[in-house]
């Protein structure tokens, strides 16, 4: 089903709305806050947008878009496109997501393991964090023997609703949060709440029993989840397989290994800690 222009910047206006009652928030803020809206707009697919589209895509005025979008050439996060009197992110952008790759002491600890565990079982394991309403891969190691037509890199986004990542996070979320989240869903989803709700709901509990859940949200890839939470950051780990064996069976061969790397993980940053 095609998503209409209004619809869009109704979920992100929705989804802005999940941080309203973040700490660190007040008027002073505001141009700083409106600036990262602008380049949060961009996304794959959408990587040159004139000051209209952005302006639609965040819900600020044309005027206050066209002042944000010299401010941030200026300031060299983004490129202008005068052909098309448009912008795109600047090479600088890429930079920020280096430096936090590189200084993440849960990826540092957690790749190599995930390495590991991908070759050895022939297996796709990734490991996300939350961004409002969606999960962001910030590692994804590929080694399913199964050819798949969907490739997933670090800095991807995911649909929190619909995936195993994202239903074993709302496990791991404070309360408040968890609720937010659940009403904005089912705001978003409107009729196709009702299943996935219930979906929701056994996941929630599957979480409680056993540590981990499972999804099939794409056609033929199976996935299992848990969560990580270092030093009050949400983390949340896969493992998924793109096949055509039973979804059960595919799940009770996966849930032992997702839960021993998730352990091996939490004792390397603990040792790396040590040291």
């Amino acid at each position: 089903m095609t998503r209409s222009a209004s619809d869009d910047q109704g979920k992100h206006a929705s989804a802005r709305a999940l941080d309203a009652e973040k700490p660190g928030r007040s008027p002073a803020n505001r141009s700083l806050e409106r600036g990262t809206e602008i380049l949060r707009a961009f996304r794959p697919g959408s990587t040159l947008l004139g000051n209209a589209e952005l302006a639609e895509r965040t819900g600020l005025s044309k005027a206050t878009v066209s002042r944000l979008t010299q401010t941030l050439v200026g300031a060299g996060m983004l490129q202008p496109d005068p052909p098309s009197r448009a912008f795109r992110l600047a090479p600088s952008v890429l930079s920020l997501a280096h430096a936090m790759r590189a200084g993440s002491t849960v990826l540092a600890a957690a790749a190599p393991l995930m390495r590991t565990t991908a070759e050895g079982h022939r297996i796709n394991v990734g490991l996300a964090a939350p961004d409002r309403d969606e999960m962001v891969y910030l590692e994804s190691i590929r080694y399913n023997r199964r050819p798949s037509l969907r490739s997933v890199v670090s800095g991807q986004r995911v649909p929190m609703e619909l995936t195993s990542l994202g239903r074993a996070h709302l496990h791991a979320a404070p309360e408040a949060r968890r609720k937010a989240l659940l009403e904005h869903f089912r705001r978003l989803r409107g009729a196709q709440w009702k299943t996935l709700g219930l979906e929701i709901s056994a996941a929630l509990r599957s979480m409680d029993s056993t540590g981990w859940c499972a999804a099939s949200w794409q056609h033929e890839v199976v996935a299992v989840a848990t969560s990580l939470t270092v030093h009050g950051s949400h983390y949340a780990l896969n493992l998924s397989v793109s096949t055509v064996e039973d979804f059960d069976l595919t799940v009770s061969n996966l849930a032992p290994t997702l839960m021993s790397l998730r352990e091996r993980i939490l004792q390397e940053i603990e040792r790396n800690e040590i040291d």
